[in-house]
Protein backbone atom coordinates (compact mmCIF):
# COMPACT_ATOMS: atom_id res chain seq x y z
CA UNK A 1 0.00 0.00 0.00
CA UNK A 2 2.95 2.35 1.16
CA UNK A 3 4.33 1.50 -2.44
CA UNK A 4 1.06 2.39 -4.58
CA UNK A 5 0.74 5.98 -2.16
CA UNK A 6 4.70 6.32 -3.20
CA UNK A 7 4.31 5.67 -6.43
CA UNK A 8 1.25 7.81 -6.91
CA UNK A 9 3.08 11.28 -5.51
CA UNK A 10 5.89 10.43 -7.80
CA UNK A 11 3.25 10.34 -10.50
CA UNK A 12 1.37 13.81 -9.58
CA UNK A 13 4.85 15.12 -8.79
CA UNK A 14 6.29 14.42 -11.82
CA UNK A 15 3.01 15.68 -13.70
CA UNK A 16 3.12 19.26 -12.33
CA UNK A 17 7.00 19.61 -13.23
CA UNK A 18 6.47 18.36 -16.99
CA UNK A 19 3.60 21.27 -16.49
CA UNK A 20 5.48 23.82 -15.07
CA UNK A 21 8.59 23.21 -17.55
CA UNK A 22 6.34 23.42 -20.71
CA UNK A 23 4.80 26.03 -19.33
CA UNK A 24 7.90 27.94 -18.69
CA UNK A 25 9.10 27.48 -22.72
CA UNK A 26 5.96 28.26 -23.77
CA UNK A 27 5.63 31.72 -22.02
CA UNK A 28 7.70 33.38 -24.87
CA UNK A 29 5.83 32.27 -27.43
CA UNK A 30 2.69 32.82 -26.07
CA UNK A 31 4.31 36.51 -25.21
CA UNK A 32 5.76 36.88 -28.28
CA UNK A 33 3.21 35.48 -31.15
CA UNK A 34 0.15 35.19 -28.91
CA UNK A 35 -2.82 36.95 -29.70
CA UNK A 36 -2.34 39.34 -26.67
CA UNK A 37 -1.26 42.62 -28.41
CA UNK A 38 -1.27 44.93 -25.26
CA UNK A 39 0.66 42.79 -23.56
CA UNK A 40 3.36 42.14 -26.52
CA UNK A 41 3.88 45.98 -26.33
CA UNK A 42 4.17 46.53 -22.72
CA UNK A 43 6.85 43.39 -22.65
CA UNK A 44 8.75 44.67 -26.06
CA UNK A 45 9.11 48.08 -24.20
CA UNK A 46 10.31 46.65 -20.94
CA UNK A 47 12.26 43.70 -22.11
CA UNK A 48 14.08 45.78 -24.99
CA UNK A 49 15.52 48.81 -23.12
CA UNK A 50 16.70 47.18 -20.45
CA UNK A 51 19.94 44.74 -20.04
CA UNK A 52 18.34 41.88 -22.38
CA UNK A 53 17.45 43.28 -25.72
CA UNK A 54 18.24 40.25 -27.74
CA UNK A 55 15.41 38.24 -25.27
CA UNK A 56 13.38 40.37 -27.65
CA UNK A 57 15.41 40.03 -30.82
CA UNK A 58 15.37 35.85 -30.46
CA UNK A 59 11.97 35.94 -31.18
CA UNK A 60 10.78 39.20 -33.21
CA UNK A 61 13.26 41.17 -36.31
CA UNK A 62 13.85 43.77 -35.42
CA UNK A 63 11.32 45.70 -38.04
CA UNK A 64 8.74 44.34 -35.92
CA UNK A 65 10.30 45.44 -32.57
CA UNK A 66 10.19 49.24 -34.65
CA UNK A 67 6.76 48.62 -35.00
CA UNK A 68 6.11 48.20 -31.71
CA UNK A 69 7.99 50.96 -30.22
CA UNK A 70 6.43 52.99 -32.60
CA UNK A 71 2.73 51.68 -31.41
CA UNK A 72 3.89 53.42 -28.15
CA UNK A 73 4.95 56.68 -29.36
CA UNK A 74 2.04 58.07 -31.45
CA UNK A 75 -0.58 58.33 -28.67
CA UNK A 76 0.45 62.27 -28.43
CA UNK A 77 1.71 64.19 -24.81
CA UNK A 78 -0.52 64.14 -22.35
CA UNK A 79 0.12 65.00 -18.66
CA UNK A 80 -3.26 64.10 -16.99
CA UNK A 81 -2.36 62.01 -14.00
CA UNK A 82 -3.14 62.15 -10.81
CA UNK A 83 -0.19 61.61 -8.33
CA UNK A 84 -0.67 60.96 -4.30
CA UNK A 85 1.94 62.31 -2.25
CA UNK A 86 2.61 62.22 1.37
CA UNK A 87 5.53 63.97 2.96
CA UNK A 88 7.58 61.77 4.86
CA UNK A 89 10.78 63.68 6.27
CA UNK A 90 11.49 67.01 5.92
CA UNK A 91 14.13 69.03 7.72
CA UNK A 92 14.84 72.88 7.05
CA UNK A 93 18.37 72.56 8.79
CA UNK A 94 19.65 70.03 5.98
CA UNK A 95 17.27 71.66 3.27
CA UNK A 96 16.29 67.85 1.96
CA UNK A 97 12.67 66.59 2.19
CA UNK A 98 11.55 63.30 1.22
CA UNK A 99 7.78 62.32 -0.19
CA UNK A 100 6.36 59.25 -0.82
CA UNK A 101 4.25 58.82 -4.33
CA UNK A 102 1.92 56.97 -5.52
CA UNK A 103 0.30 56.27 -9.04
CA UNK A 104 -2.16 53.99 -10.75
CA UNK A 105 0.68 51.13 -11.28
CA UNK A 106 3.52 52.58 -9.13
CA UNK A 107 4.84 54.04 -5.71
CA UNK A 108 8.45 55.25 -5.22
CA UNK A 109 10.43 58.36 -3.40
CA UNK A 110 11.13 62.20 -4.46
CA UNK A 111 13.62 64.02 -2.43
CA UNK A 112 13.62 68.02 -2.73
CA UNK A 113 17.07 69.29 -2.64
CA UNK A 114 16.98 73.31 -2.17
CA UNK A 115 20.56 74.09 -3.00
CA UNK A 116 21.77 72.67 -6.56
CA UNK A 117 25.08 73.56 -5.77
CA UNK A 118 25.12 70.44 -3.28
CA UNK A 119 24.46 68.07 -6.01
CA UNK A 120 27.97 66.28 -7.23
CA UNK A 121 28.77 63.40 -9.50
CA UNK A 122 30.42 60.39 -7.24
CA UNK A 123 32.38 57.95 -9.79
CA UNK A 124 33.57 54.56 -8.55
CA UNK A 125 37.18 54.64 -7.55
CA UNK A 126 38.32 51.72 -9.99
CA UNK A 127 36.95 52.71 -13.60
CA UNK A 128 37.18 49.60 -15.81
CA UNK A 129 37.49 47.33 -13.06
CA UNK A 130 34.14 47.42 -11.02
CA UNK A 131 31.41 49.72 -9.84
CA UNK A 132 30.05 50.38 -6.55
CA UNK A 133 27.11 50.58 -4.81
CA UNK A 134 25.08 54.02 -4.55
CA UNK A 135 25.33 53.69 -0.70
CA UNK A 136 29.47 53.20 -0.97
CA UNK A 137 29.28 55.88 -3.67
CA UNK A 138 27.41 58.45 -0.81
CA UNK A 139 29.94 57.29 1.71
CA UNK A 140 32.79 57.68 -0.32
CA UNK A 141 32.92 61.43 -0.90
CA UNK A 142 30.82 62.21 2.81
CA UNK A 143 27.30 62.91 1.13
CA UNK A 144 24.05 62.46 2.91
CA UNK A 145 21.90 61.25 -0.38
CA UNK A 146 22.52 59.64 -3.94
CA UNK A 147 20.40 57.92 -6.16
CA UNK A 148 22.00 55.82 -9.43
CA UNK A 149 22.83 58.04 -12.31
CA UNK A 150 24.24 57.19 -15.76
CA UNK A 151 24.07 54.24 -17.65
CA UNK A 152 27.23 52.06 -18.12
CA UNK A 153 28.84 49.93 -21.16
CA UNK A 154 30.04 46.17 -20.82
CA UNK A 155 32.54 45.10 -22.92
CA UNK A 156 34.03 42.72 -20.84
CA UNK A 157 30.55 40.79 -20.26
CA UNK A 158 30.84 41.16 -16.12
CA UNK A 159 28.07 43.21 -15.94
CA UNK A 160 29.31 45.01 -12.98
CA UNK A 161 29.04 48.55 -13.72
CA UNK A 162 32.69 49.68 -14.36
CA UNK A 163 32.50 51.36 -17.39
CA UNK A 164 30.34 54.59 -17.34
CA UNK A 165 28.95 54.98 -20.98
CA UNK A 166 29.20 58.96 -22.79
CA UNK A 167 30.77 61.57 -21.29
CA UNK A 168 30.90 62.02 -17.37
CA UNK A 169 32.38 65.10 -16.07
CA UNK A 170 32.94 66.01 -12.21
CA UNK A 171 34.42 68.75 -10.51
CA UNK A 172 34.65 70.38 -14.19
CA UNK A 173 37.09 67.52 -15.47
CA UNK A 174 36.03 65.07 -17.91
CA UNK A 175 36.65 61.64 -16.35
CA UNK A 176 35.11 59.31 -19.00
CA UNK A 177 34.84 59.71 -22.48
CA UNK A 178 33.91 56.28 -24.95
CA UNK A 179 31.93 57.86 -27.55
CA UNK A 180 34.81 60.08 -28.98
CA UNK A 181 33.65 64.01 -30.69
CA UNK A 182 29.98 62.67 -30.19
CA UNK A 183 27.59 64.42 -29.33
CA UNK A 184 25.26 62.37 -27.09
CA UNK A 185 22.39 63.51 -24.36
CA UNK A 186 24.23 65.07 -21.41
CA UNK A 187 22.71 65.16 -17.55
CA UNK A 188 24.77 67.58 -15.29
CA UNK A 189 24.86 70.97 -13.63
CA UNK A 190 26.80 74.12 -14.37
CA UNK A 191 28.85 76.19 -12.16
CA UNK A 192 25.77 77.92 -11.60
CA UNK A 193 23.39 74.98 -10.21
CA UNK A 194 21.59 75.00 -13.41
CA UNK A 195 20.48 71.83 -14.55
CA UNK A 196 21.19 71.39 -18.39
CA UNK A 197 20.12 69.06 -20.57
CA UNK A 198 20.82 68.01 -24.07
CA UNK A 199 22.86 66.41 -26.90
CA UNK A 200 26.65 67.86 -26.63
CA UNK A 201 29.94 66.94 -27.51
CA UNK A 202 33.02 66.85 -24.81
CA UNK A 203 34.21 70.24 -26.30
CA UNK A 204 30.96 70.98 -26.06
CA UNK A 205 30.85 70.65 -22.41
CA UNK A 206 34.16 72.80 -21.38
CA UNK A 207 32.33 75.92 -23.50
CA UNK A 208 29.34 75.53 -21.23
CA UNK A 209 31.35 75.28 -18.26
CA UNK A 210 29.32 72.03 -17.05
CA UNK A 211 30.91 71.05 -13.46
CA UNK A 212 28.88 67.55 -12.80
CA UNK A 213 27.54 65.13 -15.64
CA UNK A 214 26.72 62.17 -17.01
CA UNK A 215 24.94 60.47 -20.23
CA UNK A 216 21.90 59.58 -20.42
CA UNK A 217 18.53 60.00 -21.45
CA UNK A 218 15.49 60.52 -22.69
CA UNK A 219 14.58 64.16 -21.62
CA UNK A 220 11.16 64.29 -19.92
CA UNK A 221 10.89 68.29 -19.65
CA UNK A 222 12.71 70.98 -21.45
CA UNK A 223 12.18 74.45 -20.66
CA UNK A 224 8.52 73.96 -18.90
CA UNK A 225 7.55 71.69 -21.83
CA UNK A 226 6.59 68.09 -21.10
CA UNK A 227 8.57 66.08 -24.38
CA UNK A 228 7.14 62.22 -23.68
CA UNK A 229 4.79 60.94 -26.57
CA UNK A 230 2.80 58.29 -25.84
CA UNK A 231 4.08 56.55 -23.07
CA UNK A 232 7.22 56.73 -23.94
CA UNK A 233 8.29 53.18 -25.31
CA UNK A 234 10.15 51.85 -22.52
CA UNK A 235 7.63 49.70 -21.35
CA UNK A 236 7.02 49.58 -17.47
CA UNK A 237 10.12 49.53 -15.00
CA UNK A 238 11.49 51.04 -12.05
CA UNK A 239 12.53 54.14 -12.75
CA UNK A 240 15.31 56.94 -11.66
CA UNK A 241 14.92 60.79 -13.13
CA UNK A 242 16.21 64.00 -11.96
CA UNK A 243 14.64 67.29 -12.13
CA UNK A 244 14.93 71.21 -11.49
CA UNK A 245 12.54 73.56 -10.31
CA UNK A 246 12.54 77.48 -11.47
CA UNK A 247 14.08 78.57 -8.33
CA UNK A 248 16.68 76.00 -8.82
CA UNK A 249 15.20 73.02 -6.19
CA UNK A 250 16.54 69.45 -7.31
CA UNK A 251 13.63 66.80 -7.49
CA UNK A 252 15.16 63.25 -7.23
CA UNK A 253 12.74 60.68 -8.18
CA UNK A 254 12.85 56.53 -7.81
CA UNK A 255 10.01 54.74 -8.36
CA UNK A 256 10.28 50.64 -7.50
CA UNK A 257 8.87 48.44 -10.04
CA UNK A 258 8.48 44.73 -10.88
CA UNK A 259 7.12 43.84 -7.95
CA UNK A 260 3.08 43.21 -7.99
CA UNK A 261 2.71 43.13 -4.50
CA UNK A 262 4.13 46.38 -3.96
CA UNK A 263 4.90 48.30 -7.40
CA UNK A 264 4.69 47.40 -10.46
CA UNK A 265 6.68 50.13 -11.99
CA UNK A 266 6.24 53.50 -14.63
CA UNK A 267 6.18 54.16 -17.58
CA UNK A 268 8.22 57.19 -19.13
CA UNK A 269 5.32 58.99 -19.64
CA UNK A 270 4.23 58.25 -16.00
CA UNK A 271 8.27 59.34 -14.43
CA UNK A 272 7.32 62.58 -16.35
CA UNK A 273 4.03 63.69 -14.70
CA UNK A 274 5.40 63.17 -11.38
CA UNK A 275 7.97 65.82 -12.70
CA UNK A 276 5.49 67.68 -14.17
CA UNK A 277 3.33 67.75 -10.37
CA UNK A 278 6.27 69.10 -8.73
CA UNK A 279 6.45 72.08 -11.53
CA UNK A 280 9.91 70.62 -13.15
CA UNK A 281 11.06 73.54 -15.82
CA UNK A 282 13.78 70.55 -16.63
CA UNK A 283 13.50 66.77 -16.30
CA UNK A 284 15.14 63.68 -17.37
CA UNK A 285 15.13 59.77 -17.09
CA UNK A 286 18.53 58.29 -15.59
CA UNK A 287 19.13 54.46 -15.82
CA UNK A 288 16.45 52.43 -14.34
CA UNK A 289 15.36 48.65 -13.55
CA UNK A 290 17.84 47.29 -11.36
CA UNK A 291 19.96 50.36 -10.60
CA UNK A 292 16.86 52.63 -9.41
CA UNK A 293 17.54 53.15 -6.30
CA UNK A 294 17.32 56.15 -3.46
CA UNK A 295 19.90 56.39 -0.02
CA UNK A 296 19.44 58.98 2.53
CA UNK A 297 21.75 58.94 5.89
CA UNK A 298 23.46 55.66 5.14
CA UNK A 299 19.90 53.42 4.50
CA UNK A 300 18.33 52.31 1.25
CA UNK A 301 14.84 54.40 1.18
CA UNK A 302 13.51 52.83 -1.53
CA UNK A 303 12.25 48.90 -1.82
CA UNK A 304 14.86 47.29 -4.38
CA UNK A 305 13.77 45.23 -6.96
CA UNK A 306 17.13 42.69 -7.37
CA UNK A 307 16.80 39.90 -5.10
CA UNK A 308 21.05 40.39 -4.59
CA UNK A 309 20.69 43.97 -3.41
CA UNK A 310 22.11 46.71 -4.46
CA UNK A 311 23.53 47.02 -7.97
CA UNK A 312 27.39 48.05 -8.85
CA UNK A 313 27.00 50.71 -11.14
CA UNK A 314 29.89 53.67 -12.26
CA UNK A 315 27.86 56.76 -11.15
CA UNK A 316 25.54 58.85 -9.02
CA UNK A 317 24.22 61.66 -8.34
CA UNK A 318 24.77 62.31 -4.45
CA UNK A 319 24.08 65.25 -2.32
CA UNK A 320 26.70 66.83 -0.32
CA UNK A 321 26.65 68.13 3.26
Amino acid sequence: MKIKRSIRVKIIIAFLGYNLILAIILAPFVLFWGPFQALKVVAVGSIYTSRHPQVVKAFLSQAEIDRIMNLNNSQGISTSQTIGRTKMMADAGSGITIEDIQGPSFKGKVMLIKDPKRIKVAVTKEIGVTGERVSDLVKDVGAVAGINAGGFYDPNGKGNGAFPDGLTVHDGKLVHNNVGDKAVNIVGFNDQGQLIIGNMTANQIAEKHIREAVTFGPNLIVNGQPVISGDGGWGIAPRTGIGQMADGTVIFVVIDGRQPTWSIGATLRDLMNVFDDYHAVNAVNLDGGSSSELVYNGKVANKLWDIFGERYIPTGFVVTP
